[in-house]
């Protein structure tokens, strides 16, 4: 079968200039950049968790399925994010067909559902020390780290946007909602981001 990777488009490649400026000249000493991650492999996960086919899931992610609200659980190159009592999104650098195969298998005939998801989101990258104060402009969330931090994620909008925000490092958040909505995010963002540029020099 013929590799069609070459092929893909990421949703937000026409801004990958912008993003890369900051949409407007240097960051003040780079305290906030904005990147796409595309074509990260993501699997909705939908099972009871006390059957017997979500401990055969743990088994195959290597990593328990996290239990509560804004809790992830990492393993390797997957991260699931809890999204609801039975629901989860399995984030993953790895092939599509690498992260949702032993998925599918663990689950088996038993009741529940795993599909690949991978096309219906993309991965915006915030990061540097004023991330925060850019999506406090238009999360409701309280993301202050008495209340958010790394290894966090949770179900939120954006500028009304929904997406899944994840806090995946101290000053890191990943954001990704569904693409056709990347590009209003991304140039909400850059606009966002606009009060933490460096004045052009005289």
């Amino acid at each position: 079968m013929a590799d069609l990777t070459a092929l893909r488009h990421a949703p937000l490649a026409h801004l990958a200039g912008r993003m890369l400026m900051g949409g407007g000249p240097v960051m003040e000493g780079g305290r906030v950049r904005l990147e796409e991650r595309p074509f990260l492999a993501m699997a909705s996960i939908r099972v009871d968790p006390a059957s017997e086919a979500a401990g055969r899931i743990c088994a195959a992610l290597g990593a328990p399925l996290p239990a509560g609200c804004g809790e992830t659980a990492a393993s390797g190159p997957h991260t699931a994010l809890w999204l609801g009592p039975d629901e989860w999104l399995v984030v993953s650098e790895t092939d599509p067909d690498v992260l949702t195969r032993p998925l599918v298998e663990a689950l088996g005939p038993d009741h529940g559902a795993v599909v690949d998801v991978s096309a219906n989101r993309t991965v915006l990258e915030l990061s540097g020390a004023a991330a925060r104060a850019v999506l406090q402009k238009g999360c409701p969330v309280d993301l202050h780290p008495r209340a958010f931090g790394a290894g966090r994620a949770v179900a939120t909008t954006l500028a009304r946007v929904p997406l899944v925000l994840w806090q995946s490092g101290p000053a890191t958040y990943r954001l990704l909602p569904r693409s056709s909505f990347a590009d209003y995010v991304a140039r909400w963002l850059l606009d966002a981001m606009r009060e933490f540029r460096v004045p052009p020099s005289t």
